[in-house]
């Protein structure tokens, strides 16, 4: 099973313009991302895909591999798909370029997935982690994912999900954006028409949803940082300067 990594890297993110080429312990954030994804040794290639020729220089000149997008897109997993067309493999992982720090073991667990999953059922797999900060669970750039019982993905919010009438039952899962795609669920993606859920929530996984995929979540303990304001980045530079 040949598996690789891309790492979608748009320059002008809505919330924080600019911040994959902002300084992070002494690195871009986007060459940091790049090179923590090299180092788990989990792919057999790494990439960044991206609109911005700052970004693919940026990346290049720090000896990584780079992919200039051709078309305009809305999102990372369109943008993935036209890199990924005429690349030999059968897993694609997307890697958020602004997730600097995603922990070995917690990827092993999400490719774990495809390689028990004899069939073929599962078309893509993502990672959650338990939250129960209050202020966490009501933030709108926070993600959150619900579940069957077998951790299949039932619907992801920016609203707290479940809504907690009781709260003493009330469990918050966050979604952490790191998708492991079958190639061919990818390259479908791109033919699926955008619908109400995705439009409105701006969040791509539902659209997966919309087309009945499978999407398997796999919960760690392990919790990447993700970079959305220049408050985030401040931490995470307190982090990786431990």
């Amino acid at each position: 099973m040949k598996i690789i990594a891309m790492i979608p890297a748009r320059y002008e993110a809505s919330r924080f313009p600019g911040k994959l080429m902002k300084n992070l312990a002494g690195k871009s954030v986007i060459v940091r991302t790049y090179e923590n994804a090299v180092a788990t040794g989990l792919f057999h290639d790494v990439y960044v895909v991206t609109d911005s020729e700052l970004i693919f220089k940026e990346v290049k000149a720090n000896n990584g591999k780079a992919i200039m997008s051709i078309a305009e897109h809305d999102c990372g997993s369109d943008r993935i798909a036209e890199a990924v067309v005429d690349i030999d493999c059968d897993i694609v992982v997307n890697v958020q370029g602004d997730e600097p720090n995603v922990h070995k073991s917690a990827l092993t667990d999400l490719l774990a997935v495809f390689e028990n999953d004899v069939n073929k059922d599962i078309d893509l797999a993502s990672i959650m982690h338990r939250i129960t900060d209050k202020e966490e669970i009501n933030n709108t750039n926070s993600v959150k994912v619900i579940v069957d019982t077998n951790n299949f993905a039932l619907y992801f919010s920016r609203s707290p999900i479940p809504f907690p009438r009781d709260i003493s039952t009330a469990k918050y899962y966050k979604h952490q954006g790191i998708y492991a795609f079958r190639k061919t669920a990818i390259l479908e993606f791109t033919q699926m028409p955008m619908e109400y859920l995705e439009a409105s929530e701006k969040i791509e996984s539902l659209r997966y949803l919309a087309y009945n995929k499978t999407i398997k979540m796999v919960e760690t303990t392990h919790v990447s940082i993700g970079i959305d304001t220049p408050e985030d980045l401040e931490k995470a530079n307190l982090e990786f300067k431990v």
